[in-house]
């Protein structure tokens, strides 16, 4: 594909802006962003990957439609993290944080065969990072800490359900930080604004990554070219 598919640098600001108002007013607004896209159903259906974090203290469920065939969503997800696919987030901003991140506009082979206990990264060492816990290859990609953590277990979650004309990309985030006053600013109210704006921008990314790559199949096979 020869699309570029990251957010223009207005957005970014934008982007940036929204942070600082989540940060501000998430008391108010986190009943909404913490359910972006997701229908109550899938707000309360168990999911693979919550036994992670069986008592979270902060959780998360999104979601976005995509017109494309799990099958065409589910290499996006197979590549993702720093050093291969990227987040197909806000870009800048993430290497403004210095996480050197490089979004990727096609599906690289060599990044297709992820496998349980892969770490995908956030940022270069020292940046966190999650391990891969559990894959349903085409269906279910689980990522969390480390096997036993129980300090701040986490869990992030990528579930692709079927429907008419293409699938929900449906994904939950469970965190399990220890208790007190300070981690509860640092996680609720300052982590959990800024991961939203960039989970809605990433689950945007991959939407349009996914229906355009299938736009471009399409057209190939009618014999349409640009």
């Amino acid at each position: 594909m020869s699309h570029n598919f990251n957010p223009s640098l207005a957005e970014e600001i934008v982007a940036a802006a929204t942070i600082g108002f989540n940060i501000l007013f998430s008391p108010i607004t986190r009943g909404w962003y913490s359910g972006w896209g997701s229908t109550p159903e899938e707000r309360r259906r168990p999911l693979p990957g919550d036994d992670i974090v069986p008592q979270p203290r902060l959780a998360a469920t999104r979601a976005i439609t995509i017109r494309a065939p799990a099958s065409t969503v589910w290499p996006w997800l197979a590549q993702m993290g720093q050093g291969r696919g990227g987040l197909y987030s806000y870009e800048k901003l993430e290497n403004l944080a210095r996480c050197d991140m490089h979004n990727a506009d096609t599906i690289h082979p060599e990044w297709q065969s992820p496998a349980v206990g892969d770490k995908v990264r956030f940022g270069p060492e020292p940046y966190p990072f999650q391990y891969v816990r559990a894959i349903d290859a085409g269906r279910t990609l689980v990522l969390g800490s480390a096997p036993g953590e129980t300090k701040t277990p986490a869990s992030w979650v990528f579930h692709l359900e079927p429907i008419d004309g293409g699938v929900r990309l449906i994904v939950r985030s469970r965190n399990g930080y220890e208790p007190g006053a300070m981690n509860t600013l640092i996680w609720r109210g300052i982590t959990d604004p800024i991961f939203f704006v960039m989970e809605r921008r990433m689950l945007i990314g991959i939407r349009d990554r996914a229906e355009a790559q299938l736009a471009e199949i399409r057209n190939y096979e009618l014999g349409i070219t640009d």
